[in-house]
């Protein structure tokens, strides 16, 4: 049976804030959120929403996932990325009501970028009224670097090359969105994960990346969702985000990428600590595929 935060614990919790017994977060909006309208999300949106409220943030987006011709491993998984966006919008909008006053409930989309997708793509971010869109990679030329086939028979840096390289076909293939998801979200899943990489080895791909998403008008995002595979480092890491401020950057929201409630603004406090320290004075958030800058302190 899924638990639910009572009324009299968000208010407690609200009070704690308040009267200043809580200690405050810098980072008060959570833009990487997926519930059960993502095929691995583990709780209901209603879940969600009370945890984030528990934990004092000012503002939620749900990106729930829409991966469009995705490579299924297994025959019963077929069609489980595939976003039925009327019926989250419409327990979004029941949401908002519900929630009116205590919590901000944003309109987002996670989209699986690949290059022949970019038409259909273009037609479903324009087909809703979203306040976010994030661009990600979840395919490299049709394999998911989730499986150990991707890394079978050739170093993690070969196919992180290849991963990085995939971006840059996406990138010139799709510009409907507003920040393009964990970059290095490959480094997740390789044989060593994170452990030899860096921004400087992979820099000629990276400086690609960064260089052609600034000449969009796109932004980056830092995913704190890398703690829990045991990385030394967010996605990007922390080269990857120094980079980035180096060549102008300034538009990085921050998302959890949360799929239960337990997670949601996990290690927001040093995620705050590692942009300040990288010179960002700032976070984004969204709203209309707007941007809205807050400080980081």
């Amino acid at each position: 049976m899924p638990i639910l935060y009572t009324e009299k614990e968000i208010k407690t919790a609200a009070c704690a804030k308040a009267c200043g017994n809580e200690e405050i977060m810098a980072i008060k909006a959570d833009y990487h959120l997926h519930s059960a309208f993502s095929g691995d999300g583990r709780a209901s949106m209603d879940e969600m929403i009370q945890k984030g409220i528990s934990l004092g943030l000012e503002a939620m987006c749900f990106t729930e996932h829409m991966d469009l011709d995705y490579v299924y491993e297994k025959p019963e998984e077929e069609g489980m990325f595939e976003l039925n966006t009327d019926s989250y919008l419409y327990d979004l909008l029941r949401s908002r009501e519900k929630y009116w006053g205590r919590i901000k409930l944003l309109f987002g989309v996670e989209l699986g970028v690949q290059p022949h997708l970019s038409e259909q793509l273009s037609r479903y971010a324009a087909s809703h009224e979203f306040d976010f869109i994030i661009a990600s990679s979840h395919l490299c030329n049709r394999k998911d670097p989730y499986y150990p086939s991707f890394y079978e028979g050739r170093s993690d840096e070969e196919a992180y090359r290849e991963y990085f390289s995939s971006i840059l076909d996406n990138l010139t293939a799709f510009h409907d969105f507003d920040i393009y998801g964990h970059l290095d979200y490959v480094v997740r899943y390789g044989k060593t994960k994170d452990a030899d990489y860096c921004y400087e080895k992979y820099a000629d791909l990276l400086d690609q990346i960064l260089e052609t998403l600034l000449q969009m008008g796109k932004g980056i995002e830092l995913n704190t969702g890398s703690v829990g595979y045991g990385l030394k480092d967010f996605n990007p890491c922390t080269g990857v985000l120094k980079r980035y401020k180096q060549l102008g950057g300034d538009v990085i929201t921050i998302g959890s990428d949360a799929h239960e409630p337990a997670h949601i603004a996990r290690a927001f406090d040093q995620a705050s600590e590692l942009l300040t320290s990288c010179g960002f004075r700032y976070y984004t958030t969204y709203e209309h595929r707007s941007p809205e800058y807050h400080r980081l302190y």
